[in-house]
């Protein structure tokens, strides 16, 4: 099945369901990986304030060609299929400031597998181990979910389309808006901003929506 920058992967069953096989087309990709044993883990939105991982330490990390969008449709999470919200992945192109966790290694095997279930509800993300810059200058390898071109749940939305479902969606886990704001707030306290994120937390607010 081809995937976002090139790549191919086949999931297995469960007992072997996080192994890939990726033919890379960036630099900062592994070829080859099993994700049940990366050590580290990247998140870039809900994961930056519910990581629901045991990890011994967290910090900020940037993933260079890729950057942080509302282009993964949410039918379960924040929305319905009747009223789908929109939740973030990984785009091509740019950086992306996010939070890198630093797993704890007697239970990584079950993070994973825990986190996996969370992100890969129909197959909306290619799971990818990414080349991560820690503040310190250090690079880790870390397991983060970029966005599936291929899945149906991909869109490419105009802001104004974006600011409609945050304003007006809600899921399992809550209101849309609540999500934005809650990554927009996170990320503020560890000193990131971003300004797209900004500007619609910031017009959110205006209309009285957060």
């Amino acid at each position: 099945m081809p995937q976002p920058g090139g790549f191919q992967y086949r999931l297995r069953p469960r007992s072997a369901m996080l192994r890939l096989s990726l033919q890379p087309a960036s630099l900062c990709l592994e070829p080859v990986v099993d994700l049940l044993f990366a050590d580290w883990v990247f998140g870039y939105g809900s994961l930056i304030w519910n990581p629901e991982v045991d990890f011994n330490r967290s910090e900020l990390g940037r993933v260079h060609g890729y950057h942080r969008a509302f282009c993964i449709r949410s039918t379960h999470y924040r929305g319905t299929p009747e009223q789908p919200g929109v939740v973030l992945g990984l785009e091509r192109g740019g950086s992306c400031v996010g939070v890198a966790y630093q797993l704890r290694h007697e239970t990584r095997r079950h993070s994973i597998e825990r986190l996996y279930e969370r992100e890969m509800l129909n197959s909306v993300y290619v799971p990818t181990l990414a080349a991560v810059t820690l503040a310190n200058g250090r690079q880790v390898r870390a397991l983060t979910f970029v966005a599936n071109r291929d899945s149906d749940a991909y869109q490419r939305l105009s802001e104004h389309e974006i600011l409609s479902r945050l304003s007006g969606c809600c899921g399992q886990r809550g209101a849309n808006r609540d999500y934005a704001v809650n990554t927009h707030l996170s990320l503020q306290e560890r000193g990131v901003h971003d300004a797209r994120l900004a500007r619609l937390v910031y017009q959110l607010r205006a209309s009285g929506h957060a």
